[in-house]
């Protein structure tokens, strides 16, 4: 299959480039596939001509968005949409992957695909924008939320607490917010293989489990060894974000169990090989 991956050089992206190896690819990160540049995507896919499309690109600095909305809805919302059409014009699929944050955290339970959205920030805005977009150009589609990604690549919570933890003593982390800890490499490997399956729709991709951003970090420097940093448990409210994060987003994969596939790992394990030397 020809597959055009936008957002290649990413965390996920890098890793999607692996998972969809066998494949013929046009991969590519901001410089060579600028999704808010229609023309040139436009003129890019109508020469490789793709039968998939994973659009990985995105604005997720959460606070970035909330102070830059502009260009939140510039890269999620309009770069989406000039995805999903120059997708329309080579009648090929597209993969969207979405996110947590289009849930307000309120049910107190984990999300399925079928419960209603509300997003508290401007990037869950622009990502539900990018979503709506999505259905609305494209039959042939699958949109694919995630959350708390962190893989050996790009930018990511548990490459700031490694650093944090060469820097202090003693760390502070929010233990009021609550979700589902995704291996960037075990994220791939799945929508690697929902992309091929024809199978389309919304789907929750995680890996198994939950937990807050304070027993991931304590998680995380047992693993590393660094037991000796002590960490402290914060209120979201004391860390006075310009964003405002969901308080429980954790997300059930409903959609996958029903449709037949394997559940994915702990979060555990990914976190495990996440710390192993390649």
């Amino acid at each position: 299959m020809r597959i055009a991956i936008t957002g290649a050089t990413g965390q996920l992206g890098s890793e999607l480039v692996k998972s969809l190896a066998g494949h013929e690819l046009l991969a590519g990160g901001h410089q060579e596939l600028d999704v808010t540049d229609y023309q040139r995507l436009l003129d890019i896919t109508g020469r490789f001509r793709p039968e998939l499309v994973v659009h990985a690109a995105a604005f997720t600095n959460v606070d970035g968005c909330e102070e830059d909305p502009e260009k939140a809805y510039l890269v999620n919302a309009i770069g989406t949409q000039n995805v999903a059409l120059a997708c329309r014009e080579v009648d090929a699929a597209m993969f969207y992957v979405g996110t947590d944050f289009v849930f307000d955290g309120s049910k107190g339970s984990a999300y399925h695909e079928y419960d209603d959205v509300h997003p508290l920030s401007v990037y869950g805005r622009s990502k539900l924008a990018g979503e709506q977009i999505v259905r609305s150009i494209l039959s042939k589609h699958y949109i694919a939320r995630t959350a708390w990604v962190f893989g050996k690549q790009g930018h990511n919570f548990i490459k700031t607490i490694l650093r944090l933890a060469d820097e202090k003593d003693l760390l502070r982390i929010v233990d009021d917010q609550f979700g589902s800890p995704t291996y960037a490499a075990d994220l791939a490997a799945k929508i690697a293989e929902l992309s091929t399956s024809g199978q389309f729709g919304t789907y929750h991709v995680v890996n198994e489990g939950s937990c807050s951003w304070y027993d991931l970090t304590r998680e995380a420097l047992s693993i590393a060894g660094r037991e000796d940093i002590i960490v402290d448990p914060m209120s979201s409210a004391e860390l006075r974000r310009p964003a405002t994060r969901p308080a429980y987003s954790v997300l059930d994969a409903m959609a996958l169990r029903l449709r037949g596939f394997a559940p994915m790992r702990h979060y555990s394990e990914g976190l495990k090989d996440f710390f192993k030397h390649d």
